[in-house]
């Protein structure tokens, strides 16, 4: 059996090229914040540091970025919990609120897309996706080590 990599990695290059015309239907939140603003709503508060390490980002670019989600209201600076002096960055409830809007909203078109698809594809899918972003990152790791 052929493992058809370039097949993927075409398939790969279209997915991105969708998701990030998903995102900009004018609603509001770039694609840099949405996905700043998803990782803070999972993981919690974060400081500019845990950003750059899970982004593998310089932190100035973290820092442009932030405060553009902290100026549009979405994204507050508050104590660490832990009771670090670093700041860390919190979803707002009005962050919060857009987060759910924009999520609800790509959601809601995936279910269109994907209508006609058993749910044991779906499924299968899901994991797939999540096996290869996964993989990704382990990637990642070692190219950065």
């Amino acid at each position: 059996m052929e493992r058809r990599i370039a097949d993927i990695e075409y398939e790969q290059m279209l997915l991105s090229r969708f998701t990030v015309a998903q995102h900009r239907n004018g609603d509001g939140l770039d694609r840099s914040v949405y996905l700043l603003m998803s990782r803070i709503d999972g993981q919690g508060p974060m400081s500019i540091g845990e950003l750059s390490t899970v982004f593998r980002l310089d932190p100035s670019t973290l820092q442009r970025q932030t405060t553009v989600a902290v100026r549009e209201g979405f994204l507050e600076r508050v104590l660490d919990p832990t009771g670090s002096v670093a700041r860390k960055l919190a979803l707002t409830a009005l962050g919060k609120t857009r987060l759910d809007e924009v999520r609800d909203h790509s959601v809601s078109a995936l279910e269109s897309i994907l209508a006609d698809w058993p749910d044991e594809d779906v499924n299968t899918f899901a994991e797939l996706m999540h096996r290869f972003n996964a993989s990704i990152e382990e990637y990642r790791d070692l190219k950065a080590k």
